[in-house]
């Protein structure tokens, strides 16, 4: 397929599923309580450091590995108008662009960085623009690390090439590549449209794979498959797009059904190669992004634009709506990460930015979303 094609299949996509979203709003439920942000945005933290003339693009993957250092994968920049326009407040949402859409202004660059708690760049790491060049589509799609892994290493998914990369942690040394790019597939050793990888205690990695192959991949630790579960469909245990994943206590796995809905909750068993299905929560929208805690989780969900907070059993604890408007809105939550001071950031895919919130004075600690699970 050429670029061309591959752009205008993009769009199509995009079209398609903005024709989808009435549907999918009408199957959206809000339960449990409702209530305000527990949260203050930290207003203009993302600081700007493109050269003239170019924005953040869609900052799909967020991760913050310490309060001091958080990791932007994003995809490209976007290339703003000339002149600009004076309302332009640092990114490209403030003008108008839609850096998910205005594909024609992408450019393959700052692909990845981090940020200090303060929201300055500290490292750009730019050698590995070119795991990005090239591509037609939306590239690199989430960013993660493992908490059992003592050298750190950075995750990479690439949707676009069906790519997995292994960095290290300062960035030096590509450490390794799974699957083949531009080479989709539904064997052991390739993708389709991965999404997003989750880590269990014992060294097994799990792979979303993903947009084209609706299945949960388990991989040893080396990154060799050893088998896979789910499949295409509705039923319970199967997707329609395998979104994003999280491991949390007992061996349970959340996986997000993002056109499907909803969240299908396995459990591992004593062998290695396979999974149990625990349950499967419908009443979702588009469920983007997810984090789990001792006793609940929390995720973020496109229909109407909320994080909500849920206990093991799929009962809704608490929402709070975000809002749209800018300053301070969102038009999608794309992604999101929680530092250990409990600081939280969220990714926007389309308005074209990451930002920073911190809990308000008095919150109530419930309502506020811890680091993820880790067993210890």
């Amino acid at each position: 397929m050429t670029m061309m094609m591959r752009a205008v299949a993009t769009s199509a996509a995009l079209l398609a599923l903005a024709a989808s979203l009435p549907a999918l709003l009408a199957q959206a439920v809000i339960s449990g309580p409702v209530g305000p942000s527990p949260y203050d945005v930290v207003r203009g933290w993302h600081k700007p450091f493109a050269q003239s003339g170019f924005a953040f693009g869609g900052n799909s993957g967020v991760f913050a590995e310490s309060p001091n250092r958080i990791f932007v994968a994003q995809r490209g920049e976007a290339r703003l108008p000339d002149p600009v326009p004076p309302e332009f407040a640092g990114y490209a949402g403030s003008i108008g662009i839609n850096v998910l859409s205005a594909t024609d202004r992408r450019v393959w660059r700052n692909c990845l960085y981090t940020l200090d708690g303060d929201g300055h760049v500290k490292e750009r790491w730019t050698q590995w623009d070119r795991l990005c060049e090239g591509s037609a589509g939306p590239g690199p799609h989430r960013l993660r690390i493992s908490p059992y892994d003592p050298e750190r290493r950075v995750w990479l998914i690439n949707e676009t090439f069906h790519q997995i990369y292994v960095i290290s942690n300062d960035g030096s040394k590509l450490l390794k590549t799974l699957g083949e790019k531009n080479v989709p597939g539904s064997d052991a050793t390739h993708f389709a449209r991965p999404q997003d990888v989750a880590f269990l205690p014992d060294g097994r990695i799990l792979v979303a794979d993903g947009l084209d192959n609706h299945r949960v991949m388990i991989l040893d630790r080396e990154g060799s498959y050893i088998s896979e579960f789910g499949g295409l469909g509705k039923g319970p245990g199967q997707f329609n797009g395998v979104h994003a994943l999280a491991v949390g206590p007992r061996g349970l796995i959340f996986a997000l059904d993002r056109s499907g809905g909803r969240i299908n909750v396995f459990r591992t068993t004593p062998d290695r190669a396979k999974v149990e299905l625990v349950d499967a929560w419908a009443g979702f929208q588009l469920p983007l992004d997810i984090i789990v805690n001792d006793e609940s989780l929390w995720i973020t969900d496109l229909g109407p634009l909320r994080f909500v907070k849920l206990d093991f059993k799929g009962n809704h604890l608490y929402t709070w709506m975000v809002p749209r408007e800018l300053p301070d809105g969102y038009l999608e939550v794309h992604t999101f990460t929680v530092d250990s001071n409990g600081n939280l950031y969220g990714g926007d895919n389309q308005y074209g930015r990451t930002q920073k919130f911190v809990p308000k004075r008095g919150a109530d600690p419930a309502l506020l979303i811890g680091p993820p699970w880790v067993a210890r």
